[in-house]
């Protein structure tokens, strides 16, 4: 190592706050958007295209891979993209726990009215369950970085130009 923290997640991404203007948290926003949209298409196509509300993942996934591409191209905003993007998967998460609930309803034998939309929000809620994991573990990184790099005081993250 050469002295920056550095924060490996479950997966081995490393996804530490150094550079300063570290893309890799973006760009982890970005490949989860875009499994969220392929979850949407799968859940709609697989549904006969008759349910467009199999295409709620989806409409997530364009919301994240937006404050991802945010996050990437400009650096000013990452830490405002960021924020957003864990608020959508917050959200994305608490929408869909119902999902989670009703597969363990479904695998104890009570059958779901519509299991392709259980199966649908169980893994939406489980993305967005790593997500918000992955973004809180990164924010934590980032403030011990600000905070080391400021000699071991709290700093408020400026907006000024350097």
């Amino acid at each position: 190592m050469d002295g920056r923290p550095a924060l490996v997640d479950w997966v081995g991404l490393d996804i530490s706050p150094w550079p300063p203007h570290n893309p890799r948290m973006g760009k982890l926003t970005i490949v989860f958007g875009l499994l969220l949209i392929l979850l949407g298409v799968i859940g709609f196509v697989g549904t006969g295209s008759e349910h467009p509300t199999a295409l709620i993942p989806a409409a997530f996934g364009i919301l994240l891979v937006i404050f991802g591409a945010l996050a990437v191209a400009m650096p000013a905003l990452r830490m405002h993209a960021m924020h957003g993007a864990v608020l959508v998967g917050l959200l994305g998460f608490l929408g869909t726990i119902s999902g989670v609930i009703g597969l363990i309803k479904m695998l104890a034998g009570t059958p779901p009215a519509m299991p392709a939309a259980v199966y649908s929000k169980a893994t939406m809620s489980g993305l967005m369950f790593v997500y918000v994991i992955l973004c809180v573990r990164s924010f934590i990184a980032a403030r011990k970085a600000r905070i080391a790099a400021a000699g071991g005081f709290p700093v408020v993250p400026s907006n000024e130009a350097k």
